[in-house]
């Protein structure tokens, strides 16, 4: 497992979890970028909660799960998008219409890309769940 991309680790750990059936997951090392597509996650109902825990080590995320991730995973490389071009998007990502969200930064934060579309914004296309 590479320690490069925060991100993807942190999907991985969050699918591997749900499908072991655990309750807690904890992922580390923390980053901005993490927490705020834990923000996202958990506005959307795919996670119950999540709180950060400072070790000196560079932190951790302790996320509760709601056992309601069928598959999730950063997306690599990381493509820039139009906000007419997000529907391209979810059919190579996502199984269905209003199925699953992705995961946007956009100039205005990290977003679904559902926000994204209702405000007008493109931006960098970071991750998918469903």
């Amino acid at each position: 497992m590479s320690l490069s991309d925060t991100l993807s680790n942190t999907m991985i750990a969050l699918k591997n979890a749900e499908s072991a059936g655990y309750e807690v997951c904890e992922v580390r090392p923390a980053s901005k970028l993490v927490g705020n597509v834990l923000r996202v996650l958990k506005e959307h109902g795919y996670i119950k909660e999540f709180e950060y825990i400072d070790d000196n080590k560079g932190g951790a995320f302790r996320i509760t799960l709601m056992k309601r991730i069928n598959d999730c995973g950063a997306i690599r490389p990381r493509m820039s998008v139009k906000h007419t071009e997000y529907e391209k998007f979810e059919s190579r990502f996502l199984p269905g219409k209003d199925f699953g969200i992705l995961v946007v930064s956009t100039v205005e934060g990290v977003m679904s890309q559902k926000e994204a579309i209702e405000k007008g914004l493109g931006g960098v296309l970071l991750a998918y769940i469903y």
